[in-house]
């Protein structure tokens, strides 16, 4: 399915047009809290949407969890909207995702996320409306649900939304820290992206243009953010989802899943922690260690060209002190031991439950947990 993409200034008030195009009638309206409201994307809906049966969701976490998904889905069925529409961050458009898919076939929603089960039926059409400039979610075809502490990617082409609005006026009352957290996963997408096993020409056109923005824009949209630092790190999330869509992500995502459950360290940040240390790792590749089937002189090749798309060149070391460098200029904490992740236990922790083979394959360098356990210990 090819997704139709609406990009700029004022883009939400599109919706009017395509729910009347679609000829909707009863809509499931899925939202944040309060980024609904603080976003400005509240007061256009209730105008653009006011002949239409709305139905809003908004009862779930931050990370949503299987009975998140399950509530959306008897909503969903109480209320037969057709068409879905979610407004605000990752979470939100997952969520939006996940229950527009599962509510549509008939087996158990635990046995499609853990991949028992695979989709078989289309969901209705959904819009989906990034309010914050990280996830990219809105350009995926998967979705984050936990079962427990542990992660799941719920993952079909039947996923993908139809409709992709990114409208950079939502993101200009962000809030500072989600502002940074959510912009660090867009750098990591677009890194990630770059040198996983998957990617293809396309991908790294996507990761290398999203990347450029990104370095420009991050520290700006943080500290003294504008509508141009703001647009700027909107497309560059999208256009970090797009990549992920084909290329998927790596190592950094696996490890951030534990810090993250465990410790309550948001997403994006949890991610960026371990950039710069994936970034040295990779480059210090051997033959007996290479997963890219493209061999050692390919990842060192990708490897360089991240370098220079991220420092100006082929020097990895400065590309990672200018990693560090972002993390510091967004005001995150970069080491372990002040997000109070101290202990051997709690290393121990997060190895153990790093691996998610969906992400760790897709590293170009193979990561075991004793190479995992150096890299935690030197950003204790």
């Amino acid at each position: 399915m090819k997704q139709i993409e609406i990009f700029g200034t004022g883009s939400l008030k599109n919706i009017g047009r395509i729910a009347q195009r679609l000829n909707a009638k009863r809509i499931l309206l899925v939202t944040g809290t309060t980024s609904f409201q603080l976003s400005g994307a509240k007061k256009i809906l209730e105008k653009v949407l006011t002949n239409y049966d709305v139905t809003i969701f908004r009862d779930f976490e931050v990370n949503p969890k299987l009975r998140d998904i399950k509530k959306g889905i008897r909503l969903f069925k109480k209320t037969k909207p057709n068409l879905v529409i979610a407004v605000g961050g990752g979470s939100v458009i997952d969520v939006a995702k996940a229950i527009n898919a599962l509510a549509e076939n008939a087996g158990n929603p635990r046995d499609y996320i853990t991949g028992r089960e695979k989709i078989t039926k289309r969901g209705k059409p959904l819009i989906a409306v990034p309010t914050t400039s990280g996830s990219g979610s809105e350009a995926t075809h998967f979705a984050v649900v936990y079962i427990g502490k542990t992660k799941y990617s719920l993952a079909h082409e039947y996923i993908l939304p139809n409709y992709a609005i990114i409208d950079p006026n939502l993101t200009l009352k962000l809030p500072r820290k989600i502002t940074a957290a959510s912009g660090l996963d867009a750098l990591s997408q677009a890194i990630e992206s770059y040198w996983s096993v998957n990617a293809t020409p396309v991908s790294k056109r996507y990761s290398a243009i999203a990347l450029k923005l990104a370095l420009k824009s991050i520290v700006a949209s943080v500290r003294q953010p504008t509508r141009q630092s703001r647009a700027a790190m909107s497309r560059a999330a999208h256009l970090a989802g797009k990549a992920i869509n084909l290329a998927k992500t790596t190592a950094c995502h696996a490890i951030s899943y534990p810090i993250t459950s465990y410790f309550g360290v948001p997403h994006g940040h949890a991610v960026a922690l371990t950039l710069s240390s994936l970034l040295r790792y990779n480059a210090d590749i051997s033959e007996a260690e290479v997963m890219d089937k493209r061999g050692v002189a390919y990842v060192n090749k990708t490897i360089k060209h991240l370098a220079r798309l991220i420092a100006g060149s082929k020097d990895v070391a400065k590309a990672a002190t200018v990693l560090d460098t972002i993390l510091t200029g967004v005001g995150v904490e970069t080491k372990l031991s002040r997000l109070n992740i101290k202990t051997d236990k709690d290393l121990n922790l997060i190895i153990k439950n790093g691996f998610n083979p969906d992400r760790v394959k897709n590293n170009p360098r193979l990561l075991t947990k004793e190479a995992l356990r150096k890299i935690l210990v030197n950003l204790v």
